[in-house]
């Protein structure tokens, strides 16, 4: 049940974000190893994306690559979430004197992400496809033009087989155990830190909401290089052998990223990643702790 709640926290989450998912990966992809001045920039901040991309491609491409999202968000938050859920319930996260254990929780928070991160790879790589497709007076990184999910993750594996629908995985990794990791401990320590003060009334909404909202905060800026350089992974054109043609891996992919673009470079997107990351992170924590509240509620 604890998998089954967070899944559905998740997809709850993504409908509202979806669009600024979107939005951010156009936007990281855009100007890809190129220096700064030297290319058209379609896109020039959050706001002028959503109108570009409503404008040129339609309002319907706000909302590209939701069935993939939907079962990411599914299968990777609801093993990570309820692998974390079921760790923390367990007492594993609490010292002998009844207090969280930062060290413990963010270690908990990053082995729950790459189970449901790796798992869910093939899924976020045909998403990040299918969401950088655009109409070519926009377009930026390569575009597959595949037809819809179920047709790109066949046609990936009839021509790339097995290791091809996992390109990438490894190299998306970093980016979870950072995000994953940094999400779940600032959560349970911000909440046990406003339970403690008595901020708000004993289990109030209100509690989850404040520490999501700090979690929030906090992801974006741990999270964000590692984001662009994954999407970019997941993005890049390949050979027959399905090898990547412009990174060798996520180390050349930060390297040559940080050459080309400076530091901003590895911050592109960052705009998109937290109004995409921060209401994401507040609704799926907000609806997990929620959910899990009704649920012990009623069966105790």
């Amino acid at each position: 049940m604890d998998f089954l709640m967070s899944g559905l926290a998740a997809c709850g989450a993504c409908l509202f974000t979806n669009p600024l998912e979107v939005v951010k990966t156009r936007m990281q992809l855009q100007g890809e190893l190129r220096a700064p001045g030297t290319y058209q920039r379609h896109y020039r901040n959050v706001f002028h994306a959503f109108i570009t991309i409503g404008k040129v491609d339609g309002l319907a491409a706000l909302q590209k690559g939701l069935a993939p999202a939907l079962l990411y968000q599914f299968l990777m938050n609801g093993i990570r979430l309820g692998t974390y859920g079921l760790v923390e319930a367990g007492g594993y996260l609490h010292t002998a004197e009844g207090t969280l254990s930062p060290v413990r929780s963010a270690a908990a928070g990053a082995l729950a992400g790459v189970m449901g991160a790796y798992l869910g790879s093939p899924i976020y790589m045909v998403k990040t496809h299918l969401q950088a497709q655009a109409a070519t007076e926009i377009a930026v990184g390569h575009q597959y033009n595949h037809q819809g999910m179920f047709q790109a993750l066949t046609k990936i594996g009839q021509k790339h087989g097995l290791v091809g629908l996992w390109r990438g995985a490894l190299g998306g990794l970093p980016r979870v155990i950072v995000g994953s990791s940094t999400q779940l401990c600032t959560f349970s320590s911000t909440k046990d830190l406003m339970t403690q003060w008595e901020i708000f009334p004993p289990q109030s909404w209100k509690v989850a909401l404040a520490a999501a909202m700090v979690s929030g905060i906090a992801v974006v800026l741990a999270m964000t290089p590692f984001d662009v350089v994954s999407t970019r992974l997941y993005n890049q054109p390949t050979d027959a052998q399905g090898k990547g043609l412009m990174y060798r891996g996520l180390l050349d992919a930060l390297l040559q990223t940080a050459r080309t673009e400076g530091i901003f470079g590895m911050y592109k997107g960052i705009g998109a990643s937290y109004f995409r990351l921060g209401p994401h992170t507040i609704l799926s924590l907000f609806f997990w702790d929620q959910l899990r509240m009704v649920y012990y509620t009623y069966t105790k």
